[in-house]
């Protein structure tokens, strides 16, 4: 269900302050033009710690999307994040894939801090290994089976068809895949920033080594400014988009957001610490930053000073074909990093 290609979906990110859709059209193998797009906001109260409060709200902007912005596919790929996300690599006795595919749900209960009965779960084998002297590797994705049900819920619930579930990791994986040439020999961090939680994926060899959730993103950002301002929720999130609001000067609102940004840092930095201390691969050697926290003002400035390494935003369209006519250039370039996980989505094909 999280992996593996065919008819095209339309990519359906539900993230915690808006959702966003992108629908591609492949040209040929690896290439793909962009057909439809579009982001509509959601109440903070709609979304909550990664879990639907309000599943009528969340419907009305998938209906409001789709319709807005044309998309004419009906079959839809989302994707989860968070605590409810367990990702593990495991290593299991070497076995043909009819006894994997029997004994994969004993084998993750190990693993699994949650009742087995209660998550989704799918496997991908990364190394076979020898049957008959190896053990494989093998990568494990467990979800929350509630969780997974209330996401599919309102796709259905908006009359689409939910084809696809993946985690918001390995869709901003498809969309750097899509746009970037991978140098194996280099150490990548892919670091998607959304609003409540920050995914961390690191590329090592061309390939996904490490992965981390931290509960720390966009909403940090505006609730400081609310805090030390007295502002409402609007307010902040102009201010942190380096709008002006009265009252508050943007060099105020600039020492706000630097000390979030540098919570944010100690806390990747940690991630960066643990793997360093339980992979045999180089350090992080590169960030690639996506999600729309990552267009906060000097986020990518106090990142860079604090890991002394390439820190770049994600043009999730950057290969993408499109006709500039059809589209906001402007707007696609301001909103660009917050479709890294929708083009993701959009790559995927029903029966993956």
């Amino acid at each position: 269900m999280f992996f593996s290609r065919s008819k095209s979906v339309v990519g359906l990110d539900i993230g915690s302050s808006a959702v966003k859709l992108v629908e591609l059209k492949e040209k040929k193998a690896g290439e793909y033009a962009l057909q439809r797009v579009g982001i509509e906001p959601l109440s903070p109260e709609a979304i909550v710690d990664g879990s639907i409060m309000d599943s009528s709200l969340v419907v009305d902007a998938i209906n409001k999307l789709a319709e807005e912005s044309g998309a004419r596919g009906t079959n839809y790929a989302t994707s989860l994040a968070g605590h409810s996300v367990i990702i593990k690599k495991i290593q299991v006795p070497a076995m043909p894939p009819e006894e994997l595919a029997e004994s994969i749900q004993w084998e993750a209960e190990q693993y699994i801090p949650f009742d087995i009965n209660d998550v989704r779960l799918d496997y991908m084998v990364l190394s076979p290994g020898d049957v008959h002297r190896e053990g494989m590797e093998v990568l494990l994705v467990a979800v929350k089976r509630d969780k997974v049900n209330d996401y599919v819920s309102v796709i259905t619930q908006a009359g689409k068809s939910p084809v696809v579930v993946d985690v918001d990791a390995f869709a901003v994986q498809n969309a750097y895949e899509a746009n970037y040439d991978i140098d194996p020999q280099r150490v990548i961090a892919l670091v998607n920033m959304g609003a409540g939680v920050t995914t961390i994926n690191v590329l090592a060899r061309g390939a996904t080594v490490f992965w981390r959730d931290i509960s720390i993103g966009g909403n940090q950002f505006t609730e400081s400014l609310q805090r030390e301002y007295s502002l409402s929720f609007e307010q902040a999130e102009l201010l942190k988009r380096g709008d002006q609001v009265q009252g508050v000067s943007l060099a105020e609102a600039r020492a706000v957001l630097d000390t979030v940004s540098t919570e944010m840092a100690a806390e990747i930095q940690k991630t960066f610490d643990f793997f360093a201390a339980t992979s045999a691969d180089d350090r992080v050697s590169k960030l690639v930053l996506a999600g729309g926290c990552a267009m906060t003002p000097n986020l990518t400035e106090v990142l860079t000073e604090r890991f002394a390494v390439d820190v770049e935003l994600m043009d999730p369209l950057k290969k993408i074909h499109y006709r500039e006519s059809d589209f906001d250039i402007e707007w696609l370039q301001a909103v660009g990093p917050m479709l890294a996980v929708g083009v993701g989505l959009a790559v995927r094909k029903v029966g993956d």
